[in-house]
């Protein structure tokens, strides 16, 4: 069997799925989360409905690593005998700036250069980097690694799209500039949807939404992101979970005035205390707040109505950038499975000849499912993503040669 072993690390977790790239099964998947402050961790097996969970001590990524190999080789619900048998490990890394545009094979200077990329996204790079490290000391040496980076995607787009209204030297000196992310999901939902439609990917002028707690919109063009929502880092577009998304820079500086916040403090209020919770005062969940506003809360009525509202002019300025438009997408938590936030966005949307079919829409979660009526000169559709599947792939062609 091709096994691929993917990886996505955050400071202090540690999620994994191992795939069997003959039928892109998932054998097993899991969670070792805590990292650092203690440490548990969860393991499933679809194929049996093996559930497995354990307050474990984790130090560090290593001892989580140790834990992983463990739970897949060992005891009576085991899936593999040794590591021996996966035959490359894929990791999903967030930030990899300008320096990598395709996935690449791991080596000690692609650690550090991913370290090294940390200022532009710390909350993910050197996590990232330590996960690397941890399993280079636990797998067999011979196993190849892989790094598939969300920014690559959005290499494609041009200065016009990236580039921001600072001195140019700050982009030449200080590399500040629109990167984008989520780029490995609205790469995989936009090919999956040019082949539901029959279709070359090349021929295709696509806006996705990627909605969940993070959420960014991306003009697809060709194949090609063209332009993309979040910026320098993922607080940039519309409104999330827990992030304010776009503000007038000056109502930053403004509010940092008024609170007498550090940047940092300024940081992780914009991050952490904004988005669907800051408005709303309900929950950062779009489900509490879509309960809310059912209840008639008012705050969060009008949380659902910015979320929605902003999405649209998204699909608006992007279909013209591209010329037009031939599909819309929606993916994520919020995207595969909120049908009033999809209704609400495609209402009075026929001048771009969008026309959804509410009755359908209403049916739709979590499956893949054109939802726009017949006569609609533009589809939209449901596209589950599935970020995992599309590194494992990217990991076995790129080891394959």
């Amino acid at each position: 069997m091709n096994l691929v072993l993917v990886v996505n690390a955050g400071s202090s977790s540690l999620k994994y799925q191992l795939l069997n790239m003959e039928d892109e099964s998932v054998i097993a998947k899991g969670n070792c989360d805590r990292i650092g402050i203690g440490g548990h961790v969860s393991h499933k097996v679809p194929a049996t409905g093996y559930v497995y969970d354990e307050d474990c001590n984790f130090p560090t990524h290593t001892e989580a690593f140790e834990k992983l190999v463990e739970v897949l080789t060992t005891g009576e619900n085991k899936v593999i005998d040794s590591m021996n048998e996966i035959s490359a490990v894929g990791h999903r890394i967030v930030q990899g700036a300008e320096i990598f545009d395709k996935a690449c094979l791991v080596t000690e200077d692609v650690i550090k250069q991913i370290d090294d990329l940390s200022e532009l996204a710390p909350v993910h790079n050197h996590p990232h980097a330590l996960a690397l490290w941890a399993c280079s000391k636990v797998l067999p040496k011979e196993t190849p690694q892989v790094v598939v980076f969300d920014t690559a995607f959005h290499q494609t787009m041009p200065a016009k799209a990236y580039l921001f209204g600072l001195p140019y030297e700050d982009y030449l000196n200080y590399h500040v500039r629109r990167y984008g992310f989520h780029g490995t999901s609205h790469r995989f939902v936009s090919g999956a949807l040019a082949t539901a439609m029959g279709k070359d990917i090349k021929d295709l002028k696509i806006v996705s939404c990627h909605l969940g707690n993070g959420s960014s919109i991306t003009a697809v063009n060709g194949g090609k992101s063209v332009d993309t929502s979040m910026g320098f880092t993922p607080l940039d577009g519309i409104i999330m979970g827990t992030r304010c998304g776009a503000v007038d820079p000056s109502a930053v500086t403004y509010v940092m005035g008024k609170h007498g916040f550090t940047p940092h403090e300024m940081s992780e209020y914009m991050n952490k205390k904004s988005g669907f919770l800051g408005l709303s005062g309900v929950s950062s969940d779009n489900r509490d707040v879509c309960a809310a506003a059912e209840a008639g809360n008012e705050r969060a009525v009008m949380t659902s109505d910015i979320l929605q509202y902003q999405i649209k002019k998204y699909i608006g300025s992007y279909t013209a950038a591209m010329n037009g438009v031939d599909a819309v997408i929606f993916t994520g938590g919020i995207g595969e499975n909120s049908v009033e936030v999809r209704e609400a966005v495609c209402e009075d949307m026929s001048f771009f000849g969008i026309e959804l079919d509410k009755e359908l829409n209403k049916t739709v979660r979590g499956k893949l499912c054109k939802i726009s009526t017949p006569e609609s000169k533009v589809e939209v559709w449901v596209v589950p993503t599935n970020e995992e599947l599309l590194i494992a792939r990217d990991t076995l062609a790129l080891i394959n040669g």
